[in-house]
């Protein structure tokens, strides 16, 4: 498994232990309770790496399906289904997933930033303090 040192998740929270080469989790993001990871499907016989970005938030009991990709900065909402890959600054929900809101702007661990947040993270990405 390629889980970074920084990420945060749940006792509970399940990797498939079936292909665990196929799980990649970014830095700074958390994995609430319940929540399971898989890379493997047997009933049609597919083995696919599930990458989760930095930044984001998995809310609990979601289910992540082989192959999936979810992008920087994205929340996944309590007990949904992600089907297909997640686009980047965005937020997911239902089952299947489907994207509710896009351009968003969160911290560490997919936290909402505010107006003032969002302001020096721009300036720190351009160089200025």
């Amino acid at each position: 498994m390629d889980i970074h040192d920084s990420v945060k998740f749940s006792l509970s929270a399940k990797f498939d232990k079936t292909n665990p080469k196929g799980v990649h989790v970014a830095e700074n993001t958390y994995i609430a309770f319940d929540v399971a990871i898989l890379t493997h499907d047997f009933t049609r016989g597919v083995r696919r790496h599930t990458r989760i970005g930095r930044n984001c938030f998995i809310g609990a009991r979601s289910i992540i399906l082989p192959g999936v990709e979810i992008g920087d900065g994205s929340i996944v909402a309590a007990g949904s289904v992600v089907v297909k890959s997640v686009p980047a600054n965005s937020i997911v929900a239902g089952n299947p997933a489907k994207v509710i809101r896009e351009n968003i702007s969160v911290g560490p661990y997919g936290r909402f930033l505010n107006a003032d947040e969002v302001q020096q993270q721009e300036s720190l990405e351009n160089g200025f303090n």
